[in-house]
């Protein structure tokens, strides 16, 4: 066995995670195992805990090596696991450096050392900088997703992460182009800028270029690129550049995932969210006049502190009135020295309750998407032989072999309430 990646976690690990394998592989690692991890809730970090035992009970000559914003956070948390060799920064995990340094550590023999030993984790804050990685693509992915922003400047009340990923920094735009562009040459039809905190895009680059400008940039100088998509965002930081994209070129797909969290002011004032709940509603307005075929999909966490049933009614309502179809739902997970874990805790049952009643929400807004689109014809991109996705991220079965990542037209005959049926 060469060197195995398990990620979880968002579309940012994912990308990273092959940085990793190459990173990983070129130093000469072997027999190894690099769990990739998350820190988003308490529930994330367990999950990667667990993987951690089984992998080691299934490989046991294999090398345990431990990463990602979960890692960076808690670092003696897995270092203490008598199953984990190495614990990695976040910042290290994506320097060929680093995994060169691991390799030697573990070729001098390192069994049996204190938990200290085992962590090569630096402060993360002091990163000021992010460049591209240069891949020729993911293995096994239709799409590839290229990473153009890490951290974020932002400190919601909930919120973990910018702990796990230092402050807002982005690939430079010239840099970004050329690695999309030599995506697009090895053959990728669909191209994901994923990031933190995306629509921060450019603030800490000369001149503070806005995510709306790398984005006609590429359209403009990536040419055969079929289609340019986006990973979540922070509507109010959509720029006009970004939204003039979305109304002009349909290369930009239209299916946005929104950062909104709840639909109640005063939680999201809680929560030290810049946006109120008009604002996600005028925003999904705006966009739905300039591209009329754009699809919403959304974040809302259930069960904040202090969150009352009239307040989550609130949440509830908001699916209809943005209008959203894709729901990510997160029952409130208290992670240790965020504010939020120190405000006035709602029940752990009443979140679970709350979070199934949004998510069933979710379901009837996807069946009615799904419904609507019977009887159209969908542009799709096969992510396996058997199913694909459209412009607007709609899954789909199709009905005939296609080749993963060739993009072709179907007819929509049906649906089974989770995905589209080809003809």
């Amino acid at each position: 066995m060469s060197v195995e990646v398990v990620t979880f976690g968002c579309r940012l690990n994912t990308y990273e995670s092959e940085v990793i394998r190459r990173n990983a592989e070129g130093a000469g690692l072997a027999d190894s195992v690099v769990v990739n991890t998350c820190a988003v809730t308490s529930e994330a970090v367990r999950q990667a805990r667990q993987a951690i035992r089984r992998l080691k009970r299934e490989r046991p000559g294999a090398r345990i090596l431990v990463t990602g914003c979960a890692a960076q956070t808690e670092p003696e948390t897995f270092a203490a696991m008598g199953e984990v060799d190495r614990v990695i920064g976040n910042d290290e995990k994506i320097r060929a450096a680093a995994w060169r340094e691991t390799q030697d550590f573990l070729a001098t023999g390192a069994f049996g050392l204190g938990s200290e030993e085992k962590i090569a984790v630096n402060d993360i804050m002091a990163v000021k900088e992010t460049a591209a990685h240069l891949i020729d693509g993911l293995d096994g992915r239709a799409r590839a997703f290229v990473q153009v922003q890490n951290g974020c400047d932002h400190r919601c009340t909930f919120c973990i992460i910018p702990y796990g990923r230092g402050n807002s920094r982005s690939v430079p735009m010239g840099e970004a182009v050329a690695q999309i562009r030599r995506l697009v040459d090895n053959g990728f039809r669909e191209v994901v800028l994923t990031g933190v905190d995306l629509t921060s895009y450019g603030q800490n680059l000369p001149g503070a270029p806005r995510l709306g400008t790398l984005v006609k940039q590429i359209l403009k100088h990536v040419d055969g690129l079929a289609r340019l998509r986006l990973s979540s965002i922070d509507s109010v930081e959509a720029d006009r550049d970004l939204l003039d994209a979305l109304a002009s070129d349909a290369r930009l797909m239209p299916h946005l995932h929104l950062s909104l969290q709840h639909g109640d002011d005063l939680i999201l004032k809680r929560m030290k969210r810049r946006h109120l709940r008009a604002d996600a509603i005028a925003f999904c307005d705006q966009v739905r006049r300039l591209r009329p075929d754009v699809v919403f999909g959304g974040d809302i966490i259930a069960g904040f502190p202090t969150e009352t049933e009239a307040m989550f009614a609130r949440s509830l309502d908001l699916v209809d009135d943005c209008g959203l179809t894709f729901l990510h739902v997160f029952p409130f997970s208290p992670r240790p020295g965020t504010p939020a874990a120190r405000m006035p805790q709602v029940r752990r049952e009443v979140a679970k309750e709350r979070a199934r009643r949004l998510r069933q929400k979710g379901e009837t807004a996807l069946s009615a998407h799904l419904a609507a689109q019977v009887g159209t014809r969908r542009r799709v991109l096969a992510e396996t032989r058997a199913s694909g996705r459209t412009e607007q991220f709609t899954p789909v079965r199709l009905d005939a072999p296609i080749e993963p990542g060739v993009i072709v037209e179907i007819a929509v005959i049906g649906h089974d309430g989770r995905q589209l049926i080809a003809a």
